[in-house]
């Protein structure tokens, strides 16, 4: 089958194409032919060696954490039916024709919903909704969201402005920006202007109640400058490693902090359920992924290059059936 392989960490020209053995299906396992792989600012950081405390890779390795597309082969102990339906699949490998997982790591994509939308939602939607879940937007109060043109960011957009919410929206570009206002952001701020955190607080007349941070790093870190006294502060971003917010400024003024990559990956049966219920609601048209760039498998550096340079508006992806 065809491949990208990570075969040494370093910068994009090490994802490399291969040929490798198609992966057969053990007990309790099923292979899934893949027709679109999704494409994480993560990858690019576990490509480079970052994150090997949380993220071990050891090359060559195969990069991705799944995607979508139709089972092809049901290991023992597997229903039969499952050969030809188009699932979502979460596993170890992605940026392949054929990918091995565990029966509990598919979900079944729903009617209505196209394959690349189902694979846009596999991270970021589970991601979105475990966010929404810990940040509880409520009606009436401003929510920021940083990274707001992003695969999830553009999702936990939609999920505020659907709970009521009044959403300022943060980017890097006249385009990402343009991309929020039209998911129904009211205010929008260049977080690349030294003076956007003032901007969030006059705005939003002190502060906003909820932050999502999907930037991560200094921008992360900063952001923390934007919460109302009492509000809460959600991280999830790594685009320049994790944020760090001063414990002792937000515990001061009264913020919660929810970090929750600090504490792992969540527990599998989790990220099922939040997947099916991204799924569900992209099915009905209240979860739209914004997929603003794709390529086909051999193109991943480019993927990659773009993403790294911060030009990617919304969610990536690999197409390969």
């Amino acid at each position: 089958m065809r491949a990208i392989q990570v075969a040494s960490f370093g910068g994009p020209e090490v994802l490399t194409p291969a040929e490798l053995h198609d992966p057969v299906a053990g007990p309790g396992q099923v292979v899934v032919g893949m027709a679109a792989a999704d494409v994480i600012f993560l990858d690019t950081l576990l490509r480079s060696g970052w994150g090997q405390d949380f993220f071990p890779r050891t090359p060559p390795y195969v990069p991705g954490g799944g995607g979508a597309g139709s089972v092809v082969e049901a290991g023992e102990g597997v229903d039969p039916a499952w050969i030809g339906r188009r699932v979502v699949v979460r596993a170890e490998a992605g940026y392949a024709e054929r990918v091995v997982a565990e029966i509990g790591a598919i979900v079944p994509v729903p009617d209505g919903l196209s394959t690349e939308a189902a694979a846009a939602l596999m991270h970021d939607g589970a991601t979105a909704l475990l966010m929404d879940r810990l940040g509880g937007p409520e009606k009436g109060e401003w929510v920021l969201v940083s990274a707001a043109a992003g695969g999830a960011g553009s999702l936990l957009v939609q999920l505020a402005v659907e709970a009521g919410a009044r959403v300022v929206a943060a980017a890097s570009s006249d385009a990402k920006l343009a991309l929020a206002r039209k998911l129904g952001a009211e205010v929008v701020v260049d977080y690349t202007r030294p003076d956007w955190v003032a901007r969030v607080r006059e705005a939003t007349g002190g502060g906003a109640a909820l932050v999502y941070d999907g930037a991560g790093g200094p921008l992360g870190t900063a952001a923390l400058n934007a919460v109302a006294d009492g509000g809460r502060f959600v991280t999830y971003g790594t685009a320049d490693g994790f944020a760090a917010p001063d414990p002792e400024s937000a515990a001061r003024r009264g913020i919660r902090v929810h970090a929750p990559l600090l504490d792992g990956p969540p527990d599998p049966a989790t990220v099922r359920e939040y997947l099916g219920l991204a799924l569900e609601r992209g099915a009905q048209g209240r979860l739209v992924p914004a997929i603003g760039a794709t390529y086909p498998l051999e193109r991943a550096a480019d993927a990659h290059r773009a993403l790294a340079a911060r030009t990617t508006i919304g969610k990536s992806l690999l197409l390969i059936g």
